[in-house]
C-alpha cells in the first residue's frame, strides 16, 4: 500500500499502537484542513450520549452528537453534504462540506428538511500545529487513507474496524480485537 500524504478530505486512521491515547484510540478522523500552519479534522466514529436538543434546546431534534476531538469541546461544529441549503459552507472534498450559517441549519432541523444522512454534529475537533501531524505520521500513530465512502456521514462506530480490514495483514487481527484488551 502506498503511503498517502494528508490532504483535506482524506482520513487519518489511528494505528492500534495508540491504544492508550484516550482521545484517539480506535479513531478515524476526516481531515477538513491541512496546510503548512497545521491540520484540523473531526473524529467520525465516536458518538456521544448527547443529542442536538440537549445542546440547543430550541431545536427539537434527536440527531446524535459526536466527539469531534479534544480541542474546543465547548463548541458545536458540523459537516454536511447540502451546501445548497447551508450558506457559507466550506468545501472539504467532493460532496462534503464544513460549517456554514447555523441559523439556516436550525431552521432546516426545526422544519425537518434535513436528516442524519445530510449532516453530522460534533463537540470539539482534532487539531495539530504546524509539523505536529507530520511528526505523528513519522511515529506511525496514523495511517492516511482515501475516503472511499460515497457519504461518510452514514458511517458508524465500526468505521475504524472497517478501515483496518481494508489495510489487511496484521491489521485484521487488531480490527477484531476487543475494545478492552484485558477482556481477551
Amino acid at each position: 500500500m502506498t503511503d498517502l500524504k494528508p490532504i483535506k478530505g482524506r482520513l487519518l486512521v489511528a494505528e492500534p499502537s495508540i491504544l492508550n491515547d484516550k482521545s484517539f484510540n480506535r479513531s478515524v478522523v476526516l481531515l477538513t484542513e491541512h496546510n503548512k500552519t497545521g491540520s484540523i479534522g473531526f473524529i467520525m466514529n465516536k458518538p456521544m450520549k448527547y443529542k442536538i436538543s440537549d445542546l440547543v434546546p430550541d431545536i427539537d431534534c434527536s440527531f446524535p452528537i459526536y466527539n469531534g476531538g479534544p480541542v474546543s469541546q465547548e463548541n458545536l461544529y458540523f459537516i454536511h453534504n447540502v451546501p445548497q441549503l447551508i450558506p457559507d459552507s466550506v468545501k472539504i472534498a467532493e460532496n462534503i462540506y464544513w460549517g456554514g450559517d447555523f441559523d439556516s441549519v436550525s431552521k432546516l432541523l426545526v422544519n425537518r428538511k434535513i436528516n442524519t444522512k445530510d449532516i453530522r454534529f460534533f463537540l470539539g475537533y482534532a487539531g495539530w500545529e504546524a509539523n505536529q501531524l507530520a511528526e505523528e505520521l513519522t511515529e506511525d500513530s496514523w495511517k492516511v487513507m482515501e475516503n472511499s465512502y460515497p457519504n461518510i456521514l452514514t458511517t458508524n462506530d465500526s468505521l475504524w474496524k472497517n478501515k483496518l480490514m481494508e489495510l489487511g495483514g496484521e491489521y485484521q487481527i487488531w480490527a477484531n480485537s476487543p475494545k478492552n484488551p484485558s477482556l481477551n
